[in-house]
């Protein structure tokens, strides 16, 4: 199939008006969205690869697959012999690789609604040394190949109540329109699903996983649009858009306003009570918004396909303004998130009560709590749990609890050597048994109405070997140290990043994924801007208070073992005792709430603050999560969290 999939792309090639001598297969979709619908995994189709990020690029002769450290594994697992892999930060970049390896004059093919323009404009400085092109094509080839390609999906969109929302479109509006005057622009264009979501306070389901809508939207100083395919509009949320003066337009005529946006000839055919409703902070002030004639575009999120309808010297590019005011939680953003999280983790207590017996019964394995050998007597037994099956188990706890509305992202339930694919993504058909001589990590999260969750833990069922443990132990201080950390306004996860490998450096070993990335309030899970990592974007946005922020150190053993710890934090103030060059301190909250093994720690690595800090936060998770389970539970949370003595 991989075969005969390329062949049909390089036939295409060679007949496109110009000849492409390379085509290249972004994973993105037209929102340079991280997880994307099925009709949009154009990368995955054709290669084989179905990991979240990575990059396909198709020559006459050659098939590349570019992907980071997280995928390795995977992607040699999952690629067929007639692709190459290419490891990001390992081997040359993909733009690197296409200006030194393709000919002079090289016509280089891509679909303009699939790239942003930072990447296209990289490309192209790339390119320039040898008089390479950028061509953009004006279909999707992969599209002309893909005959089983999924349709379209007409989902509904929805309101999403004020209740858990925190603030209403119209001041979110006011303050956009704030900025795009600060900034002397008459108009932004919004891309990204979960900031058109974000700003109209609405949901979706046209992504797995992620509540939103396929859309955009245009906001100027006195409109608002909407671009959606108006299948997926009730006359409920019609009249809930028309209420707050958004013009709901056809998800295709987004491409034509943009063209008019660039001319100034785009304007709203509301009424005048409803412009007057959004256009009322500039109404009264035409001097003013004279002078502003800039459109607002984010270079590293908006399509090159849009991008090039603007006019090039009227354009302010920079990032949007509401990555960082959808990043920086309200008062009911944050209270809804903490609330979300200790009914999750009540959810992952049950699922490990549960799991815990069926070890034991169905494998004869030690348990939870015991450091013992497999007792062999009690096997063999007609049942066995599988990674599929167990998950699956773990999201029927989840899906009992209140303003559940499904997954966060497919749940990584992995055993033994799987474990150390760190993105595992178990299939029924092909997925490990569970093993009480092996390491199980599983790390998962849920989308509720009041937030969205993101938890790993890793447990041993039989008997660890010492180096697990004391793998198991670095990983966890490295967790530790960076949930316990104190900094200075200002500063970056790129600066914090460190304080989670130290632990593991010190015994040579590390992991090749960032730290932390920010989290939805009933949005997508990985959100930025800012981020946990050594990687160069970390650098770009300090934390600041009322972000969220994931923990989630590892250590992966390929061929025997990966290890994981996360929970989701709040940034918040922190009170020191002296506030050095008066820039005030920041520290972490944790919100999320499970148990860490015991048995897996060599407490004698720990240092007396570390086993104070575990004491302390499993007397938390007693009190906070005893509401929320039986008897036996408890009793089981009890013994799990009995306090550890050095």
């Amino acid at each position: 199939m991989a075969e005969e999939t390329l062949a049909a792309l390089r036939s295409l090639m060679a007949s496109h008006s110009p000849k492409l001598d390379a085509l290249v297969v972004p994973s993105e979709d037209y929102h340079q969205s991280e997880y994307v619908s099925a009709r949009d995994r154009r990368r995955g189709f054709v290669s084989g690869f179905t990991g979240s990020a990575g990059l396909a690029l198709v020559t006459a002769n050659e098939a590349l697959l570019w992907t980071d450290g997280r995928y390795f594994l995977q992607a040699e697992q999952q690629l067929s012999k007639q692709w190459k892999l290419m490891r990001m930060g390992e081997d040359p970049a993909v733009d690197i690789w296409m200006a030194d390896n393709l000919p002079i004059e090289a016509a280089i093919g891509v679909d303009p609604w699939c790239i942003s323009v930072d990447t296209a404009q990289k490309w192209e400085r790339a390119f320039s040394k040898k008089q390479q092109k950028l061509i953009q094509t004006t279909t999707n080839l992969v599209d002309q190949v893909w005959t089983s390609r999924p349709p379209p999906s007409i989902n509904p969109v929805v309101v999403h109540p004020l209740e858990f929302a925190g603030r209403s479109v119209e001041d979110k509006l006011k303050d956009l329109r704030e900025k795009l005057v600060q900034e002397k622009a008459r108009a932004i264009i919004l891309t990204t699903l979960d900031e058109v979501a974000w700003l109209y306070n609405i949901r979706g389901s046209d992504v797995p996983y992620n509540p939103v809508a396929h859309a955009y939207a245009i906001v100027t100083l006195d409109a608002a649009f909407f671009y959606v395919d108006k299948k997926k509009m009730s006359s409920e949320v019609s009249s809930y858009m028309e209420e707050n003066g958004v013009q709901v337009r056809d998800y295709g005529v987004v491409s034509s306003d943009t063209a008019l946006l660039a001319s100034d000839q785009l304007a709203s055919t509301n009424s005048a009570k409803e412009t007057g409703k959004t256009g009322k902070a500039m109404s009264d002030n035409s001097v003013e918004e004279s002078r502003n004639d800039l459109v607002w575009v984010d270079p590293g999120t908006c399509c090159f396909a849009l991008y090039s309808k603007l006019n090039q010297d009227k354009l302010f590019l920079q990032s949007s303004p509401l990555a960082l005011a959808k990043a920086i939680k309200n008062p009911v953003e944050l209270e809804g998130l903490k609330n979300a999280h200790i009914r999750d983790g009540a959810a992952v207590v049950q699922y490990l009560v549960w799991l815990d017996k069926q070890m034991q019964e169905i494998y004869g394995a030690s348990g939870y709590f015991v450091d013992g050998e497999v007792n062999k007597k009690n096997q063999p037994s007609t049942a066995k749990l599988t990674e599929v099956s167990v998950s699956d188990k773990l999201e029927g706890f989840r899906a009992s609890k209140e303003h559940f509305r499904g997954l966060s992202f497919p749940t990584i339930s992995s055993v033994g050597p799987n474990g150390a694919i760190i993105h595992y993504c178990p299939e029924a058909e092909t997925c490990a048994e569970l093993d009480p001589n092996s390491m199980y990590l599983f790390d998962s999260g849920a989308q509720y109405l009041d937030g969205t969750t993101d938890i790993t833990r890793t447990v041993h069922f039989g008997k660890p070997t010492s180096h697990e443990k004391a793998c198991y132990t670095a990983v966890l201080k490295g967790h530790i140290g960076l949930g316990n950390a104190r900094f200075p306004n200002g500063t970056t996860g790129h600066i914090l990043d460190v304080l989670a490998r130290l632990p593991l450096w010190k015994d040579g070993l590390d992991y090749r994924h960032g730290t932390g990335h920010g989290i939805g309030s009933y949005l997508n899970v990985h959100e930025g801007p800012h981020q946990i990592s050594f990687r160069p974007a970390a650098r770009n946005v300090p934390l600041q208070p009322s972000m969220t922020v994931t923990d989630e150190p590892g250590y992966y053993e390929d061929g025997n073992f990966g290890i994981r710890l996360e929970n989701v934090l709040i940034v918040k103030e922190a009170g020191t005792k002296f506030n050095f060059g008066d820039r005030g301190y920041l520290s972490f909250e944790h919100i999320t709430w499970a148990p860490y093994q015991k048995k897996l720690m060599d407490v004698s690595l720990l240092v007396p603050e570390e086993i104070e800090w575990l004491n302390n936060y499993h007397s938390r998770c007693r009190d906070i999560l005893a509401p929320y389970l039986n008897t036996s539970e408890m009793e089981w949370l009890k013994k799990a969290t009995e306090p550890i003595r050095a």
